[in-house]
């Protein structure tokens, strides 16, 4: 019986990165939740920020799954709007590593859940209930508006779930919007961790993940009469930087 060496080491790594991932949360999460009482959110987005570097950094000891960062010249000065790829759990862990200013739209769920989303609570990220429809994204709106006065960057994955590598989701322009009405520009942002760490996956490939930041979008003097075009702008600049990067990572030998 031939034995798939490879497999077997991607499913050792990925139980081990298991551990320490949750050994991460359980690490993390006490520590913003104990601090409530002597810290301000932004001391807690902080901790977030270590995080998700502690999450990349043993995606990297420990499954071999790097990231190579191009496009950080193009972040303009706070408050922004970040438009990303949604390909896989990784964005959702690790992009606030690059992004220390950013808070993220999340679904009012994960606050549920135990210890992870106490945790969350306190860290400022703006939670909605996609059931309620318009009633949420009104509150959403009302609540970037918030963020983006207060000199913060706020990230929306603008397909709304995971696609796999190679499919382009429906774009949907809401974040464009709530831009828009703040007069703050768009950044959008590109990465093919799907090809690694598949959608809804729990074994993660090792490979150098490509994370690219495109020019920012002006958004001063549009208004909502111009939404659907910034919206196509937007995902032209992500696609075409998905083509130029997806399959086109090189494998890791570590």
């Amino acid at each position: 019986m031939r034995v798939n060496v490879d497999k077997i080491k991607v499913f050792l790594r990925s139980n081990l990165f298991f551990l320490f991932f949750v050994g991460g949360i359980l690490f993390f999460a006490a520590i913003i939740i104990l601090s409530v009482p002597l810290t301000s959110d932004v001391n807690r987005r902080y901790l977030v920020h270590h995080w998700s570097k502690y999450n990349r950094f043993i995606l990297g000891l420990i499954c071999g799954l790097t990231v190579r960062v191009e496009g950080m010249e193009n972040l303009p000065p706070p408050p922004y709007m970040i438009l990303s790829k949604h390909q896989s759990a990784w964005e959702t862990v690790t992009l606030q590593a690059f992004f220390p200013d950013a808070i993220l739209v999340l679904k009012k769920s994960l606050l549920n859940i135990p210890v992870f989303g106490w945790a969350l609570r306190f860290t400022g990220q703006i939670a909605i209930d996609r059931s309620q429809g318009v009633t949420a994204l009104r509150l959403m709106a009302v609540k970037c508006k918030e963020a983006f006065l207060q000199g913060k960057v706020v990230l929306i994955f603008p397909e709304g779930t995971r696609v796999a590598p190679g499919v382009v989701g429906k774009y949907n322009p809401g974040g464009v919007g709530m831009a828009l009405s703040s007069g703050v520009p768009i950044v959008p942002v590109a990465h093919n961790a799907g090809e690694f760490w598949a959608p809804k996956a729990y074994y993660k490939r090792p490979g150098e993940i490509q994370l690219r930041i495109g020019p920012a979008v002006s958004t001063t003097g549009l208004g909502k009469s111009d939404r659907k075009e910034v919206n196509r702008t937007i995902q032209a600049s992500i696609e075409g930087m998905m083509d130029q990067i997806t399959n086109k990572s090189e494998p890791s030998h570590s």
